[in-house]
């Protein structure tokens, strides 16, 4: 099993030039939501996958598996009222990828940048960019299991 180590945070300044970097569209679903565990499925671009997700902050256990197109169209179905659809842009800085995520529909007003990190040192090391706004990694509200049932945060 895989560790994620994520940092994520709210953009309060989107960078001007953030159509040129490389970015696909995003259709993400939940089949399972728990407090501290999900099963999603993911469009993006032409690949799909399948995910388990377990744990919660910035260190979480993760499975992703590559999935066809029939597979995910048979499972797409059943996460009805619980999807998410972003356009994500991929953002090279300073030897960190930073994926910023620019919402659609009801969660429209929604940007944010997660930047994924091989060790927590390097996590604790990273300083952002001006352009980020308020750390949200720990804020249970802003994942996207959370955003798909609840809609954005007041």
């Amino acid at each position: 099993m895989d560790l994620e180590i994520e940092r994520k945070f709210l953009v309060k300044d989107r960078p001007a030039d953030l159509l040129e970097y490389p970015h696909n569209e995003i259709l993400q679903g939940y089949l399972v939501i728990g407090d501290h565990h999900e099963v999603r499925v993911r469009k993006k671009g032409n690949e799909f996958s399948q995910a388990v997700k377990r744990g919660k902050g910035l260190e979480r256990e993760e499975v992703e598996v590559g999935l066809s197109r029939e597979q995910f169209e048979r499972l797409w179905p059943l996460t009805e009222n619980r999807r998410v659809e972003k356009m994500r842009f991929e953002i090279n800085y300073k030897g960190a990828l930073i994926e910023v995520d620019v919402y659609d529909k009801a969660l429209s007003k929604l940007v944010t940048a997660e930047v994924e990190f091989k060790t927590v040192e390097q996590s604790d090391a990273f300083v952002p960019p001006y352009w980020f706004g308020l750390e949200i990694t720990k804020d249970e509200r802003f994942k996207n299991k959370n955003l798909s049932i609840y809609g954005l945060p007041e």
